[in-house]
């Protein structure tokens, strides 16, 4: 090999896992995008795509802020630290293969863990809690039952909170002060098994929220406990019957249970770290309230996590990269600001007690800077440009992250072009070739449909990209009305150590069969590779009596669509660390809905539309302007869509207002240019949006749409009656959205 080798990303040798998404991990997440370690790759399993800040809870309980105000947005902050985030949740670690079993049944090898899971404040012993009780940990749940409970509250509701701590106390003057300002007259009781309120705390402290409690009338059961929870009611073990409509638990802390399986050393169940935050298994770690501080014990409270998150950020590094660790020195007290409902708080250190609006305003400052972290993250400096370089260069490059999936595409302009001198219809066995969403060939009687697509990741999971490549590459095969068949894999793998290699192309290939044995199709066979970057294409065959063609439409056919838009621009969004103005719905939420609309198969839809749909396609990188103009013969018919039927994923709109567009947009909408018919605004842009594991786009004659809609209902399958196919006026049609 002559001349200079050209730059390749450095290779990933060492697997990093975070399990939990909780505030320690959080900040290592912050701190890696700041200073990532070259040759290590991190991923966070974590439920949900967002993660609650505890300190802004009994504000956002007493209605100061809203519940997005207290959220982390994990795959954001994933984004920005270049790690994966797995939305799933670990139940079990193998210590000696060093593998984490998900409940989904997935299974993550990694060289280092780390597990910050929080706690759980539920009352499992108690017969009726798991039908009619909220735990306060945790606090996701809790503050979306809250919120629907306030909605519909009675005049008079009837509130038991079983835990007399500063927690406790500090979430009944909350759903007290809430209530009252809803127009509500509450009745909240507090319940203490222990027989003085607020141990732990100084005298002055505990009188300040006695008085508290008085003023919003909220009662008090000291030396008792729950022995049954019923619907509208509570039974206390000294026999007293307690009226409740909403039944909180903040009733001490519980380790999760699958903690116990693990072979780590525990005490209560807690997994027991030392100053290094190391388990009794180096390369296992633990940090926030699921650790126990053996060296120096604490209660649980989120000041330590915080301050234990550049320990343990350190210490993970030197896991993998060799070097000294750091110790954690805890403090001996903190100041614990404890809000009292409305904006007045009381402080508690050293036995000391102050309060007033003043502290108030100081723990809303605390908390909101703490948030700040996770909004607007450091702009990191992009790798500079050669001194010297080819005219045109920083243009190609462009300003924005180059998108994956769909949004990658070549634009149908080009792609025209390069196919049109392709020879074809000189064999008799292949009866549709380039045009149609897959090559249609005689074998014998039948009729065999074949496909391929390739798709550049977008998604940092292997597992989870696997299986959208799949549905994405069947999409031809149920669009063209066929039972898949058979599947070819084509894998390229980014350079990795030999171990990460074989971790990959397992999640890859488990991944993939997972969709494809569902689907009815084997994996025959594939070819893979290494390049700069994961690359997942499949070949795939289908069998069908009766194929249907992308063209086949008719003048007052209806137009039926079977997956929301919007993928492109909110990948685009992912990636460019956009944020929603949506009220209620923040980006991670917006994308894990994206997932899920994507991980959902057509097959359902495809087997009930395939015997009287006209025509059919998938919606896939021209985006569903560009294939109905396909469907419509590019002219030879018209369509009307209209825009209040379109369905959208949450937070499309939004991204798409703010100029948030994929890489391929711009060619779709010129492809169409005069042809499309529409008001300018984001609705209409999105449909040129390219999609990835698109819908299915179909034509149906009017006189079969209600009884397929009828079918696609009662099979849970979700579609959309977008519009109807009209005749061209003049001989050139268009498509017109109203």
């Amino acid at each position: 090999m002559t001349g200079r080798a050209m730059q390749t990303p450095l290779p990933l040798v060492q697997d990093i896992l975070l399990i939990g998404g909780g505030h320690a991990h959080a900040l290592v997440l912050r701190m890696w995008g700041m200073n990532p370690l070259p040759g290590a790759r991190l991923t966070v399993v974590n439920p949900g795509p967002v993660a609650p800040y505890t300190g802004m809870l009994p504000g956002a309980i007493a209605g100061h802020y809203a519940k997005r105000d207290m959220m982390l947005d994990l795959v954001r902050l994933a984004r920005f630290a270049g790690a994966r985030v797995v939305l799933d949740r670990v139940i079990a670690l193998d210590l000696a293969g060093k593998t984490a079993r998900l409940a989904s049944g997935r299974e993550l090898g990694f060289d280092v863990a780390s597990i910050d899971i929080g706690i759980a404040s539920d009352l499992p012993e108690v017969p009726g809690y798991a039908e009619h009780g909220v735990a306060a940990k945790p606090l996701g749940a809790y503050a979306d039952r809250w919120e629907e409970f306030v909605a519909t509250a009675p005049d008079l509701p009837r509130l038991t909170i079983i835990g007399g701590g500063v927690g406790g106390v500090e979430l009944a003057l909350a759903s007290a002060h809430r209530l009252l300002r809803a127009g509500r007259t509450p009745q909240v009781t507090v319940v203490e098994r222990e027989t003085t309120l607020l141990p732990g705390v100084a005298e002055a402290t505990r009188a300040t929220l006695r008085r508290a409690m008085k003023e919003h009338a909220i009662g008090l059961c000291l030396g008792v406990t729950a022995r049954r929870i019923g619907a509208g009611e509570v039974e206390l073990s000294d026999g007293t019957v307690l009226g409740s409509d909403f039944t909180l638990s903040v009733a001490g802390s519980r380790p999760q249970a699958w903690l116990r399986e693990t072979g780590l050393d525990l005490h209560e169940g807690f997994v027991t770290v030392g100053p290094s935050l190391q388990s009794s298994h180096p390369a296992i770690f633990a940090a926030g309230d699921c650790a126990h501080l053996a060296f120096a014990p604490r209660p649980k409270a989120g000041v330590f996590a915080v301050r234990e998150a550049p320990i343990l950020f350190h210490n993970l590094r030197a896991a993998v990269a060799g070097g000294p660790m750091r110790a954690y020195r805890p403090q001996k007290d903190y100041l614990k600001l404890i809000s009292l409902g409305e904006q007045r708080a009381v402080a508690d250190k050293f036995g000391l007690r102050a309060g007033g609006a003043w502290l108030w305003r100081l723990k809303d400052r605390i908390d909101r800077k703490f948030m700040e972290k996770f909004e607007d993250f450091p702009a990191m400096p992009a790798p500079a440009l050669p001194r010297a370089h080819a005219r045109g260069l920083d243009v190609a490059l462009g300003t924005k992250p180059l998108c994956g999936g769909c949004g990658a595409k070549v634009g149908s302009g080009a792609l025209a072009e390069a196919l049109a001198p392709l020879p074809r219809g000189w064999r008799e066995d292949v009866l549709s070739g380039p045009g149609d969403d897959a090559a249609v060939l005689a074998v014998g009687g039948a009729r065999q449909v074949i496909t391929t697509d390739h798709l550049r990741a977008f998604v940092e999971d292997p597992h989870l990209m696997a299986r959208l490549a799949a549905i994405h590459a069947l999409g031809d095969i149920w669009a063209m009305g066929a039972e898949p068949q058979v599947a070819l894999a084509q894998v390229t793998l980014p350079r990795l150590s030999d171990a990460l290699q074989a971790r990959m192309l397992a999640e890859v290939m488990a991944g993939a069969a997972e969709v494809f044995t569902a689907a009815g199709a084997e994996i025959a066979g594939g070819h893979t590779s290494v390049g700069d970057g994961l690359t997942l294409g499949f070949t795939v065959t289908g069998l069908t009596r009766r194929p249907v063609g992308k063209t086949g439409a008719a003048p007052g056919d209806v137009i039926l669509l079977t997956k929301p838009l919007g993928t492109g621009v909110l990948l685009a969004g992912e990636m460019a660390l956009a944020r929603l103005s949506t009220p209620g719905v923040m980006l991670g939420e917006a994308y894990a809905a994206t997932l899920e609309s994507m991980a959902r198969p057509s097959g359902g839809a495809a087997a009930i539309l395939r015997d009287r749909a006209s025509s059919m396609t998938d919606v896939t990188g021209f985006g569903l302007a560009g294939h109905l103009w396909e469907m419509l013969g590019k002219g030879a018919l018209s369509a009307e869509i209209s825009l209040a039927a379109l369905p959208f994923l949450p937070g499309a709109e939004d991204l798409a207002a703010q100029g948030v567009a994929s890489t391929l947009f711009p060619a779709n909408r010129a492809a169409l240019d005069w042809h499309l018919e529409a008001p300018l605004g984001p609705r209409t842009d999105l449909l040129c949006d390219p999609q990835t594991c698109g819908g299915l786009l179909a034509t149906v004659p009017s006189i079969f749409a209600p009884t397929i809609l009828a079918a696609l209902e009662a099979a849970g399958e979700p579609v959309w009656q977008i519009g109807q196919v009209l005749a061209a006026e003049g001989g050139q049609g268009r498509i017109v959205i109203s």
